[in-house]
């Protein structure tokens, strides 16, 4: 822990700076019908609006903006089930650079298909965590492409610090900001803002039932992984590290969580009544919200829709589809 580099507001700030010209200025969106279901006022940051799909674009552009021409020239790394697999794809396309990133075997099709288009390299690994850090160090040895961690890399997460930046400024205050929680990338960087920004709102991070280990490690007061969990929120199968743990276990007021069937329904009614694509990944707070009405009613909560690539051939409520 000694030696581990954590970021501050001002690498936020300069991290906003630098990947302006590459990222959207997502909008927030409202619905009278969910806050009439939940009985609390929600703001949704539609960061699946983002050109790859994802917020993991802030801080893959962070990184690869931030390097050095001769570092550069090397290209970038990373292990990903997906969404920074894609957005740091598209942050190496846009700076000219090789890019190589492992897979799971087993992530959607459309989040490979989207790595491909913008120019990454996949090799393919198991569904573990195990087997992916393995495969990854095999890749990087190969390339010698700097890795950009897709979580615990104070450069990503001061990315990630910038859409609750954004947030605050388009809203007119908020109780609870929300956001799913997997390996902590986008939680830790709402905490590093919110802190200076507006610490008086609560960081709330909401985890699926089937992949708990955040949740679990919360409770615990110390890291417990999984290698490989199993949910319908394929974008939050990875364990907490050193650095999103700091954030999570300092900043994090509660993790709350929701089962699978809860978090296909709250994808239902984010589908229907904000008239928005997004994966089942961002539905996780509104299905912890809607099963804690109780503890949200009256109150203003910002809730970060953190990606929109689905299959739609598989979508999680048609027939033969499995998590």
């Amino acid at each position: 822990m000694t030696q581990m580099l954590i970021p501050g507001y001002d690498d936020m700030l300069a991290a906003h700076e630098r990947i302006k010209p590459h990222i959207r200025r997502t909008p927030i969106r409202t619905s009278d019908y969910l806050d009439d279901l939940t009985g609390a006022r929600l703001f949704f940051k539609c960061e699946n609006f983002q050109e790859p799909g994802a917020f993991k674009v802030r801080g893959a552009a962070n990184a690869v903006f931030g390097l050095d021409d001769e570092q550069a020239r090397r290209g970038v790394a990373t292990h990903s089930s997906g969404n920074h697999a894609s957005c740091l794809s598209y942050a190496a396309m846009r700076r000219g650079i090789p890019c190589n990133v492992v897979m799971p075997r087993t992530a959607p099709q459309a989040k490979k298909d989207t790595v491909r288009r913008y120019g990454g390299r996949i090799t393919e690994c198991d569904p573990s965590t195990s087997s992916r850090e393995a495969t990854f160090a095999q890749v990087q040895a190969a390339t010698g492409g700097d890795f950009v961690h897709p979580y615990n890399d104070p450069r990503v997460i001061a990315g990630q610090g910038t859409c609750a930046r954004e947030v605050m400024e388009q809203t007119d205050g908020l109780d609870v900001m929300m956001a799913p929680i997997g390996g902590g990338g986008m939680i830790s960087g709402t905490c590093l803002t919110l802190a200076t920004l507006a610490p008086e709102v609560q960081v709330i991070a909401a985890e699926p039932e089937q992949a708990d280990d955040a949740y679990r490690s919360f409770k615990a007061g110390h890291i417990i992984a999984d290698d490989a969990p199993k949910t319908i929120a394929d974008g939050l199968l990875v364990p907490l590290k050193d650095l999103t743990w700091h954030f999570v276990s300092n900043h994090v007021s509660d993790i709350l969580t929701a089962s699978d069937p809860e978090i296909v329904e709250a994808m239902k009614l984010i589908w229907k009544h904000l008239r928005i694509v997004m994966e089942p990944s961002s539905a996780v707070p509104l299905a912890t919200i809607l099963k804690n009405k109780d503890r949200f009613a009256g109150k203003r909560v910002g809730i970060i829709v953190t990606g929109g690539n689905v299959d739609l051939d598989r979508l999680p409520w048609m027939e033969g589809s499995k998590a």
